[in-house]
């Protein structure tokens, strides 16, 4: 670079300075974000008393504007699962940037997707090439339009409660109404019931089947595909010359204690597997659709048909360092081991608890992708506090809590799902048994609070009211 060319960039940098411009504006947020974007977001924050600010973030702990440490076991709906600001991804990012690369040319062939593909592959044996989109609901989308144009089939079959996404294609197989409705008319696919075998083959009969596209544990509720039927599911599929599609997106990279999670049954072969969130190492986002040679040869079959399927912005390089950064780091830490250590421990210690607890019912899931289901009580007292909460709204008693496990313990959850009372924890890969004895701990505390009839159900109040005044 010439002292010019320095002097221009520097005096081109010196035009924008993001951390003044956040020290100016940054405790506008809330206020931003209700004039600009979501209103209903600051609005639920502030309602359930989540309007937190956080300043910093490491791993899986970030830190709030009075210095608080909170733990992390949300992982970002699963973005973040080398945790926040992982070092070795961090430097691949710098590296890559200052490289100053020529990317996205459109009219070469750069090397970093190549070598993504590359090593995402070693873990895919029965796979052979991968398009590169931006996120999961890509991904999917990609499958679904590879899956109908192979087979010149229509249709797509879908597993009742799965989430794939909300882009229309990726809405079109998904199996809650919730996000369904309003947005017909939708592609014509079918849910059938996770695990049922029967209606599976009801609907490949009529040979109007394409691909069935499952999770293997789903998101919403986790729940896993019973045993055998991920195996049978594929043989009935390739008998009926329907495709098997997995939505690893994310199960994948090490979630469940295997690469994959459909790796847990011995014989599985999707034809077509999708990931995404974790391969982004939580900083540039990045989908990916794997599949078969004759898959993608059939879909890009000649030169005239070279662009029929792409994305503007799919491969770039930042993301492609953030994913070979991503999967160097789960090699050289052995990451997938450790989260099947980690994840048996937690759960074993949480599944413990269900008989200490009888508004606990349910302790379920893989690795670090856990479901806490909470169910009606015995005793008298608690059912009635019970039933007050279901008639006003299904799924209330997890938000309660969700709500003291951050307030009172600084550990972030989610509630799995709307109408569900189960909370996910679906934490950086990266968690130890220091983490797992504070969430245990704290998770103690607050079911301990749920059953003496404390404060707990003040706030249970408040959601009644809030509920109510929705509907």
């Amino acid at each position: 670079m010439t002292t010019a060319e320095s002097a221009s960039e520097s005096s081109q940098a010196g035009k924008f300075d993001l951390g003044a411009l956040l020290a100016e504006r940054g405790a506008e947020r809330y206020e931003l974000h209700n004039r600009y974007l979501n209103p209903q977001l600051p609005r639920m924050l502030h309602t359930i008393g989540f309007d937190k600010v956080y300043e910093r973030a490491e791993g899986a702990h970030f830190w709030d504007d009075e210095g608080n440490d909170h733990l992390d076991m949300l992982a970002g709906f699963g973005v973040m699962g080398l945790g926040r600001h992982h070092p070795v991804v961090r430097k691949a990012l710098h590296d890559v940037l200052d490289l100053s690369l020529a990317d996205l040319t459109r009219f070469d062939c750069q090397p970093l997707p190549g070598l993504l593909a590359e090593r995402l592959l070693v873990h895919s044996p029965h796979l052979d090439r991968v398009f590169f989109g931006n996120s999961g609901t890509e991904a999917v989308e990609g499958a679904l339009k590879f899956a109908r144009y192979v087979t010149g089939r229509p249709r797509v079959l879908y597993c009742e409660h799965a989430f794939h996404g909300l882009t229309t294609g990726a809405l079109s197989v998904n199996g809650e109404s919730g996000f369904r409705d309003g947005f017909a008319p939708l592609l014509p696919d079918t849910a059938v019931p996770l695990g049922d075998l029967d209606a599976l083959e009801r609907e490949l009969r009529k040979g109007d089947v394409a691909a069935l596209i499952v999770e293997p544990i789903q998101g919403k509720g986790v729940h896993e595909a019973p045993p055998g039927y991920l195996r049978a599911a594929q043989e009935l599929l390739r008998r009926h010359k329907a495709l098997l599609i997995a939505d690893e997106v994310q199960t994948g990279l090490g979630r469940t204690g295997d690469f994959y999670a459909y790796q847990h049954e011995e014989g599985v072969e999707p034809d077509l597997v999708c990931v995404a969130k974790a391969l982004s190492g939580g900083y540039v986002p990045v989908g990916a659709t794997l599949g078969k040679d004759w898959i993608f040869k059939k879909v890009f079959s000649s030169m005239d048909r070279v662009l029929v399927h792409s994305a503007s912005f799919g491969s770039n390089a930042q993301a492609m360092a953030a994913g070979l950064a991503v999967l160097s780091v789960m090699e050289d830490e052995q990451i997938v081991a450790h989260v099947r250590a980690v994840g048996d421990l937690l759960r074993t210690r949480l599944a413990a608890l269900t008989d200490r607890y009888e508004l606990l019912a349910d302790v379920r899931g893989r690795g670090l992708m856990i479901g806490i289901e909470f169910g009606r009580p015995r005793s008298l007292k608690l059912r009635s506090r019970w039933a007050m909460l279901q008639a006003a709204r299904r799924g209330l008693f997890a938000q309660m809590v969700v709500v003291p496990l951050l307030q009172r313990h600084r550990i972030l959850t989610q509630v799995s799902g709307d109408h569900l009372e189960v909370i996910k924890l679906i934490p950086p890969l990266i968690i130890d048994e220091g983490d797992v004895d504070r969430f245990v701990d704290a998770f103690t505390a607050v079911m301990d609070d749920a059953h003496e009839g404390g404060l707990i159900w003040e706030f249970g109040r408040t959601l009644v009211k809030q509920a109510v005044a929705n509907r």
